[in-house]
């Protein structure tokens, strides 16, 4: 059986040692490879080779820089088909889904090719007799990245391009659910003439993330995860001195209002909830149905989710694949009895689907879940599976105090014809990213990502500015060049501008 190996100093690297997890297909439940588990001496060897390229690269020019960024952006452009279909044999999500999220990522890199014009400092003349000031950010040196298994190329795409063309080198520590997509795009990298040792993948579980969390090595550690582990991953890694961009969990709603057109409202939700089978820290996993729109609402809900195509991923046709652990399957499944048992009204019940020629795939169908409150567990926990809830209520008012009393803050979605009540809520509401008649509002890339309150551990949200940001450390230079004969008092006071 296969074994994926690390990737160090721009080439494939066996493991230190011999420990390993099996790789599954969802879509069979087969074991199709195994991984390394990788730890302390990995990351170490990782980090040597990253410190050793960082003395180079950083150096770099920026167009350099921007030319290495401009070939591997057309390289995920000629391989996203096939990136995505290895993307899908580990996840199970469809292959035109996994190519939605290379797109998504790519548009990183393409903000990275432009990182020049973003860079620039500025330039302040005369600001005291003779005197100029100027300012610049340089980059920081060895950086790391540990990443969820729901997004193996774009949550990592939405890192390392911009800590890479800001002049960082680079470790990721990818899942070890679905780990080939890191080596592909390591592989990717160097066709585009990234340097050795500027990108590495080092695989593993809980040894290898605490590996990078205490190394002296690392500057920086972006994460994107649970609110637990997030909460952890800042914790310890702050500890040792390193800045922190840690991601956490999610609960989505979507409140629809009685003006809102329930077709497109229903067409959109249905999709975000389920999409990717439900496993996307932006998925729709609450509906708020106020007043008179409750009931069409939830009839147009149960009719489009009993018409999602449930397949594996690589089939014409298949609108949802599979979960991506025997776990997750048996732990969705299990929070649907857990909601009926607490009152909530099984629309549709998604348990025990089974899909002819694939019996053993981590499959579950769609489940839709009526009169949900605020204080049954399918409505507090992240289940982060093919799952929708259906809260009702009577106002906006009441919505908006219902998602502001949730600990998490990520996405939200509003949808209605009231430009009285978009911009209603919009302001009043304590979430990060907020979508109008637009289910799904993951930023572009040139804005960055990040939600409220337990959604985001500490103040640094991911890409765009704030990525920038996070990757590089600014200095102001303050200049004088008297001429040779000129002598200037110095002064024993606190300098002032005169």
């Amino acid at each position: 059986m296969k074994t994926i190996e690390h990737w160090i100093g721009g080439a494939p690297a066996a493991a230190t040692a011999p420990a390993t997890t099996p790789v599954f297909n969802p879509a069979t439940g087969q074991k199709q490879a195994r991984v390394a588990l990788g730890g302390a001496t990995d990351v170490d060897a990782a980090v040597r080779a990253a410190t050793a390229a960082f003395e180079t690269w950083s150096e770099s020019s920026l167009t350099q820089r921007a030319q290495v960024m401009f070939a591997f952006r057309q390289l995920l452009v000629e391989h996203e088909e096939e990136l995505g279909r290895i993307i899908s044999a580990e996840h199970g999500k469809t292959v035109d889904d996994a190519r939605g999220e290379i797109v998504r990522g790519r548009e990183v890199v393409e903000f990275a090719c432009g990182l020049g014009d973003v860079l620039k400092g500025s330039f302040s003349d005369q600001v005291s007799r003779g005197v100029d000031v100027h300012n610049f950010r340089q980059p920081l040196g060895v950086v790391a990245g540990i990443t969820p298994f729901n997004f193996p190329a774009m949550v990592p795409l939405w890192m390392h391009p911009i800590a890479i063309a800001t002049g960082n080198t680079f470790v990721l520590k990818p899942s070890e659910r679905d780990p080939s997509a890191a080596n592909f795009v390591a592989e990717l990298y160097r066709q585009a003439g990234l340097p050795d040792g500027v990108f590495n993948v080092v695989h593993g579980g809980k040894d290898a993330v605490d590996a990078i969390l205490a190394h002296p090595g690392i500057q920086a550690v972006s994460f994107v995860g649970s609110t637990p582990i997030a909460k952890y991953v800042h914790e310890r890694a702050t500890a040792h001195g390193k800045r922190v961009q840690a991601l956490g969990g999610a609960k989505n709603h979507a409140v629809v209002l009685p003006d809102a057109d329930l077709e497109f409202a229903a067409n959109h939700i249905t999709a975000g909830a389920y999409g990717s089978a439900g496993e996307r820290c932006m998925a729709l996993s609450v509906a708020v149905a106020v007043g008179a729109a409750a009931d069409g609402l939830v009839a147009a809900l149960e009719r489009k989710a009993r018409e999602v195509k449930v397949g594996p991923g690589d089939a014409p046709g298949t609108e949802m694949g599979p979960l991506v652990t025997r776990a997750a399957q048996e732990r969705v499944e299990n929070a649907v009895a857990t909601a009926a048992a607490q009152g909530a009204t099984v629309v549709v019940d998604g348990r025990g689907l089974k899909v002819d020629g694939h019996e053993q795939g981590f499959f579950t169908g769609p489940s839709l879940l009526d009169h949900v409150t605020a204080g049954m567990d399918a409505y507090q926990e992240e289940l982060f599976g093919p799952v929708l809830a259906i809260v009702r209520v009577d106002t906006l008012d009441e919505a908006i105090a219902l998602i502001n009393a949730n600990p998490y803050g990520n996405g939200t979605a509003l949808f209605t014809a009231s430009g009285e009540a978009a911009r209603r809520f919009q302001r009043r509401v304590r979430v990060g990213m907020i979508g109008v008649n637009v289910p799904v509002p993951v930023p572009m890339s040139y804005y960055s990502f990040g939600g409220w309150k337990d959604s985001l551990i500490g103040d640094s949200p991911i890409h765009g500015r704030e990525g920038i940001r996070f990757y590089t450390r600014p200095k102001v230079v303050t200049t004088r060049w008297p001429r040779p004969a000129q002598q200037i008092a110095a002064g024993f006071t606190f300098p002032t501008a005169g």
